[in-house]
């Protein structure tokens, strides 16, 4: 399907993805462009059982039907197509992100359903091939967690025992690439100008880390950055020694915000983004679970240049091959592979 035919608006959406047969048409068109293929064997001699609405591999191996569903983050669920990809249409879309309350009383779902098909969602939202950063970079850290004067009274003693303001909070560094013409400049060498630059949107990589020591904040940098690149931090100590692998400058935060072109403040407006999201929608944030809400929140923003049915067909375009389990989910178990929960 081409993107002039794709739903414009949420309204278009709802109505468009309303009826159970497009749904299941628009999937396997869009899944199997070239025709239906066995994901298990991948053989085209398969058969449509329309009263159950699956397919049949004519192949013999165990498991001969499949469904739509089979092999993507939707495997095994119940809900339908119809509900699916609505949910997928409104995080992906939704600014400040969208609460599982919020997908229980607009698709009819129970809240803890909703909350397991936001999780598998963000998944789909997940980058796992993000190509190294190159050119100006920021990095910067920041802290996630609720602040000490709307804790429980018990719990706020317990929090400010363990030391200061940081105690109890997940520590998250972002990395962000900057495109476009840097407005801190005064002058612009107009042979140098590159209107395909200035149009081109930054982009984010975020992670959750256990401490900011120069072996951790360093390896970030060493694993997502191009060697030759210009970095861009704040007085951290950590961040000493990048030379001279990259071109380090810094700002300290206690005398001055920018000095020229020197400052994190893509990274801190990113990291203001992030936090109205939390705050506003998600109203808490268990650690174990940050990490999916970073994926969501930095797609949304590199994301941020493309129309509604862009970002739709982007997080759709990435279900297939992708599993998360209700189990793995609520940690009962683990994929050992899997190095997000570490």
């Amino acid at each position: 399907m081409s993107n002039e035919q794709l739903p414009a608006t949420l309204l278009e959406a709802a109505r468009y993805f309303s009826d159970p047969d497009t749904c299941l048409n628009f999937m396997a068109s869009f899944r199997w462009p070239d025709g239906v293929r066995c994901p298990r064997c991948g053989s085209d001699q398969v058969t449509f059982l329309e009263k159950a609405r699956v397919w049949k591999c004519r192949g013999k191996h165990a498991a001969q039907k499949f469904s739509i569903k089979t092999g993507t983050i939707m495997e095994d669920s119940p809900i339908g197509l119809e509900q699916w990809l609505p949910a997928i249409w409104l995080i992906t879309n939704a600014k400040n992100g969208i609460s599982s309350y919020e997908i229980h009383r607009s698709l009819g779902v129970t809240q803890k359903t909703a909350w397991f098909l936001l999780h598998r969602i963000r998944l789909a939202m997940q980058n796992g091939s993000f190509e190294k950063m190159s050119g100006t970079v920021e990095a910067d850290e920041t802290l996630i967690g609720g602040k000490a004067r709307f804790m429980h009274a018990d719990r706020k003693a317990r929090t400010l025992k363990k030391g200061r303001g940081s105690a109890g909070k997940a520590i998250v560094m972002g990395l962000l690439e900057r495109h476009g013409i840097d407005k801190s400049q005064k002058v612009i060498d107009t042979l140098d100008y590159d209107p395909k630059k200035d149009k081109k949107a930054s982009r984010v990589k975020t992670t959750v880390i256990p401490h900011t020591k120069r072996k951790i904040v360093q390896g970030e940098i060493r694993a997502h950055v191009e060697p030759g690149s210009e970095i861009f931090t704040d007085a951290l100590a950590s961040y000493q020694g990048l030379d001279p692998d990259y071109m380090h400058q810094f700002v300290d935060h206690a005398e001055t915000y920018v000095s020229g072109r020197v400052h994190t403040n893509g990274m801190e407006n990113f990291w203001s983004l992030l936090k109205r999201s939390i705050k506003g929608t998600y109203v808490s944030v268990e650690p174990f679970h940050l990490f999916r809400y970073l994926d969501e929140q930095s797609f949304r923003f590199n994301e941020r240049k493309h129309t509604d049915s862009e970002r739709f067909m982007d997080v759709v375009s990435s279900i297939v091959d992708k599993r998360l389990t209700y189990k793995e989910l609520t940690g009962e178990h683990l994929p050992a592979s899997d190095p997000s929960h570490n």
